[in-house]
């Protein structure tokens, strides 16, 4: 009985009066509608020209090579593993999202599981170009793959250039098979609603002969739940392996045991603030309050809290454990972090990510959209200053004075990482055109679930 009145008090995942008509009609328009919003086209044309910016910074690095970034002797990667794990990060909140709470039955991940799910391959699709450029030689990259050739050379899988290799293209694999079986239904919906030829035979072809049957749900469930559970492990070792990249070193503050769990919580903190970021601009242009409710941002924001948490005992673990070894390269690293020329980035990063972060206890701030999305945007920030410290200040100061040196990205740095941010985005805007942003047919199941059986109105 408890139980029962806990949820009648919780705010709905989809509010009343919804019908299958209706929710089909709804979300369809989004990509049906034959007049494309203006914003639409604002957006879309600012992120295109960040895009560019990217473009031409690839071409000029590849005339140039990598001398054109601030790089040096001791900070021999700087932004290109920064924005790396970054990007990366960013992608885990779509297969948690979609994987994780799919086999535990959360229904609060419906509304937002879709739009989710693009991001991750928007966010590795950035993430995937930094390792391959940063070699100075892309066009060698095919090395890193274990191909047949006639001296039979095999990559070097010791590695962490070939590591990340391998845990992107993996996660970009299951990752892009599981959002494309759970768009097969709606891109059937598309089919039937759509009043243009050329749209039928796409939406036709990529719905792959859905026509709704028992057996046709039958094997798209099994088929989900299957994924589902190949791409739950992803979230664990995906970022977990990247994590490697530095607790592998014998750098002072990267050779940590602590770094994969706190790289793969960092990772979904990092990821539910950009859901966050996207889904409160989305549901105010698009007008979608009835399909993500406050109930959806709160448990957002929960997760956030949760995993941010966890993320400000790994510092305190860091800097404890730096003591504890009584080490003086190790106890240097984290009193340069604190004091040193960088000084000013960490701390911005503790106030972003530890700080800030701690008014989601205030109900008011949970309940406010506006705070929901200044707090993640303080997360998104955070973030990046957090491998920004990470990687700089634990390269900038070697083992041998005279091999100290000073970091900061040029203006080519800046280029490229502000540009994949054009790419992700000029990613985003497609999808949000052209797919479904919300999912019709898990919305239905709300409907059902809510007791409203009406039939769907084709």
């Amino acid at each position: 009985m408890a139980t029962e009145s806990k949820q009648k008090n919780q705010a709905p995942l989809i509010e009343p009066g919804h019908t299958f008509g209706s929710v089909s009609d709804k979300i369809s328009s989004l990509v049906l509608n034959k007049k494309t919003p203006t914003f639409w086209f604002i957006g879309f044309g600012i992120s295109f020209m960040l895009m560019n910016l990217l473009l031409l910074a690839i071409a000029y690095l590849l005339f140039k090579g990598i001398g054109i970034w601030g790089v040096n002797v001791p900070v021999a990667w700087g932004f290109a593993i920064i924005n790396l794990v970054w990007w990366i990060g960013i992608g885990h909140a779509g297969t948690l999202i979609s994987a994780i709470l799919l086999l535990l039955r959360q229904e609060w991940r419906t509304s937002i599981n879709r739009f989710a799910e693009a991001m991750t391959l928007f966010a590795v699709s950035a993430a995937g170009i930094f390792p391959l450029i940063h070699t100075g030689r892309p066009w060698l990259d095919y090395w890193l793959i274990p191909y047949p050739n006639t001296m039979a050379l095999w990559p070097n899988f010791r590695s962490p250039l070939v590591w990340d290799v391998f845990a992107i293209s993996t996660y970009a694999t299951v990752s892009l098979l599981f959002w494309y079986v759970g768009l097969v239904p709606d891109f059937a919906t598309l089919r039937d609603r759509t009043k243009t030829t050329g749209a039928k035979i796409i939406y036709g072809v990529l719905s792959m002969g859905w026509r709704g049957s028992a057996v046709h749900w039958h094997r798209y469930e099994t088929a989900y739940l299957l994924l589902a559970g190949l791409a739950t492990p992803l979230v664990i070792s995906v970022h977990t392996v990247v994590s490697f990249d530095f607790a592998m070193g014998i750098v002072p503050g990267w050779h940590a045991t602590i770094f994969p769990p706190y790289f793969v919580a960092g990772a979904i903190y990092a990821g539910f603030a950009m859901v966050l970021t996207l889904a409160i601009p989305l549901r105010k242009v698009y007008g979608l309050q009835d399909f993500i409710t406050m109930r959806h941002l709160k448990n957002m924001a929960k997760v956030m809290l949760a995993t941010g948490l966890i993320v400000a005992y790994g510092y305190s673990v860091e800097a404890f454990t730096a003591w504890y070894s009584a080490t003086e390269y190790e106890g240097f690293m984290i009193l340069n972090r604190m004091t040193g020329p960088y000084r000013y980035v960490f701390w911005s990063l503790i106030i972003c990510n530890v700080a800030v972060p701690q008014l989601l206890w205030i109900s008011k701030v949970q309940n406010s959209v506006v705070g929901l999305f200044i707090i993640a945007m303080f997360v998104n920030v955070g973030m990046w200053l957090e491998r920004y410290v990470i990687v700089i200040t634990s390269l900038h100061r070697d083992f041998l004075p005279s091999s100290w040196d000073m970091y900061s990205g040029t203006f080519w740095d800046w280029a490229t990482y502000i540009g994949s941010i054009g790419l992700f985005l000029t990613l985003m805007f497609l999808f949000l055109r052209v797919i479904p942003s919300i999912s019709i047919f898990e919305m239905k199941t709300l409907v059902i679930g809510r007791g409203d059986k009406k039939e769907d109105k084709k």
